[in-house]
């Protein structure tokens, strides 16, 4: 099968799962914006954590052009992405019970205040975790995830549980097992994943929810401009003077 063939499938595979997860996750989506939205009016402040490429939709929507100012990353150090050296220790890092307690002990988050927990499987105890231990110290949790893996995997969390099970709002990216969305003759695995750009959408589907609601409530939604078009720095400069201490990236 030629290459070009190829990739137009995965162009088709990845608008497939983005169209479901437009027509099935939209009450979800509208859910977690207004929490969203709710948050923002209550002067409570927006985190959003993934680990290894789970990271990658979450860092999508914090300090970017066009997004909600008042989004700030949760950091675990070494399951950022792929940062670290080697590559697998961020992988091992997700299966550790108790991490995620002690980041979120030393982390500015308070009673009130949402979290975005971005997790493909939600099955490692990192993800599990954060969400339960949020909701725990008063926080509320959406969690973006495939809700295949909690129906035909095993949790590794020694609770049995999934992320799932710690949400206040769930969306289901609609993603299979093991993120791969292609096969072909001379190809032992299965390749392509679809995750990043479905997850992505979710993220940015959810912001877009939350400017609505809030511009709804004639409330002015705190968005970022792009700093390459004139005047988006000092707009920016404004935004973050005046949310200020609901912005944690600065710091």
């Amino acid at each position: 099968m030629s290459g070009n063939k190829l990739a137009g499938q995965f162009f088709d595979a990845a608008i497939g799962l983005l169209g479901r997860v437009r027509d099935e996750e939209a009450e979800h989506i509208a859910a977690a914006g207004a929490m969203l939205a709710d948050t923002v009016a209550a002067g409570g402040r927006l985190f959003v954590f993934g680990a290894g490429h789970s990271s990658l939709p979450a860092q999508d929507v914090v300090y970017r052009a066009g997004g909600l100012a008042l989004m700030n990353l949760l950091a675990v150090p070494g399951t950022v992405g792929v940062d670290i050296t080697p590559a697998t220790l961020g992988s091992a890092l997700e299966r550790v019970d108790g991490l995620a307690g002690a980041v979120l002990d030393t982390s500015p988050v308070q009673a009130g205040d949402v979290l975005i927990v971005v997790s493909l499987s939600g099955r490692n105890s990192l993800p599990v975790e954060m969400a339960l231990n949020a909701r725990a110290l008063g926080l509320k949790v959406v969690g973006v995830t495939s809700l295949a893996y909690a129906e035909r995997t095993k949790s590794r969390h020694v609770s049995g549980t999934f992320l799932k099970d710690h949400c206040d709002v769930v969306i289901d990216s609609k993603v299979g097992i093991g993120d791969a969305e292609l096969t072909a003759e001379g190809v032992a695995a299965p390749f392509a994943p679809a995750s990043t750009v479905v997850t992505s959408a979710v993220m940015q589907a959810v912001v877009a929810s939350a400017a609505g609601e809030l511009a709804e409530r004639g409330i002015e939604p705190p968005m970022l401009r792009s700093g390459n078009v004139d005047g988006g720095h000092e707009w920016n400069g404004r935004v973050l003077r005046e949310y200020g201490e609901r912005i944690f990236f600065r710091h």
